[in-house]
């Protein structure tokens, strides 16, 4: 099942999944950020959180539209561990000039859709760099409407 899910997260990455996140997200998904303590439950705050780290490591202001890999961006995807429901991608990009490396755990459920979507980033440079970013661009979000968690 995680197979199918992971080639669908990549075409959405890809802006080639017409579905987009409300189709690949369960309605209750929990998000893990290496930001936030707390995690966070539900569709709407983990688009959210998934559309500014597009915008932080993909530069597009969105996780749909345009792959990070076909932008401007260097993030990519460079290893994958698929198991069962899970599955491990480890990732690289560079963001204002500081290398970062992490890795997305996903969970998906018997009917492929996402219900745990973890991330977790090095060195600690990144993390300090990437708190900074997500929190101007979750603010800028707040902003334009789109509303973003307390």
């Amino acid at each position: 099942m995680i197979e199918e899910t992971i080639a669908n997260w990549h075409a959405l990455i890809r802006g080639q999944y017409p579905g987009g996140l409300d189709e690949l997200l369960a309605d209750d998904v929990v998000f893990y950020s290496p930001i936030v303590f707390t995690p966070q439950k539900g569709k709407e705050v983990t688009k959210l959180y998934l559309n500014a780290a597009g915008a932080t490591f993909g530069g597009e202001g969105k996780a749909e539209p345009k792959a990070p890999e076909l932008s401007e961006s260097k993030f990519q995807y460079t290893k994958e561990v698929l198991a069962g429901n899970h599955a491990v991608l480890e990732f690289e990009t560079e963001v204002a000039g500081k290398y970062v490396n992490g890795v997305d755990i996903i969970t998906c459920n018997d009917e492929g859709k996402i219900v745990e979507f973890r991330v977790m980033v090095r060195p600690l440079q990144a993390i300090n760099l990437m708190h900074a970013q997500m929190k101007a661009m979750l603010e800028k979000m707040q902003g334009a409407g789109e509303g973003a968690p307390a």
